[in-house]
């Protein structure tokens, strides 16, 4: 049977490991160009890593009547979204595959409306690791008192508490990656 039939399909080396996708550098551009305009009111927040490009655009906020609850506000911004999710499903699908074929990564979509942030079809990709029992042993405090349903979850709760609070620091090293990456794409050709 054929790689393609095995789920192994444009991106997986001979060899059997994931080959590099292609790079990125215009993906901001060909998604704002092949994004209809009237969709956001701005342009779309972007962001991609090795295996998924993650585009969020901002709705405009429903009207609502002066006297509106915090309960009534946050309904009619979950409205939006879903109204925005049903009515632009088959154009998204067809963006997403280009996209997809273009850089051979997954494409997610989320839209915020107000203070109401949804995030769907995202990917979640499993991540291979091995943990000493003193970190093991943290994952199964957090699944034992209740935080995470398993192993699995509460790695990815951990991960998501020092992304929030190194934050800062996350994105000075990425702002340094990239200028490494900058100079790699400047320096001689081998």
């Amino acid at each position: 049977m054929s790689k393609e039939h095995w789920g192994m399909g444009p991106g997986w080396s001979r060899g059997g490991g994931r080959a590099e996708p292609p790079p990125t550098d215009d993906a901001a551009a060909w998604i704002t160009g092949a994004v209809p305009d009237e969709w956001f009111t701005g342009t779309p927040e972007i962001s991609i890593d090795r295996d998924e490009i993650i585009i969020v655009g901002r709705l405009a906020e429903p009207t609502l009547a002066q006297d509106a609850t915090d309960a009534d506000r946050a309904a009619a911004e979950q409205g939006r979204i879903a109204s925005f999710r049903e009515s632009t499903r088959d154009r998204r699908i067809a963006v997403a595959r280009q996209l997809e074929h273009r850089y051979r990564r997954k494409v997610g979509w989320g839209a915020v409306a107000g203070g109401t942030r949804e995030m769907f079809t995202t990917l979640s990709a499993p991540v291979m690791t091995r943990l000493r029992q003193t970190d093991r042993q943290v994952l199964d405090t957090l699944v034992a008192s209740g935080v995470a349903r398993s192993r699995s979850d509460a790695l990815a709760w951990c991960v998501s508490l020092v992304g929030q609070h190194a934050d800062a620091w996350l994105g000075e090293l990425r702002d340094a990656m990239g200028a490494v990456d900058e100079l790699r794409r400047r320096g001689p050709e081998l």
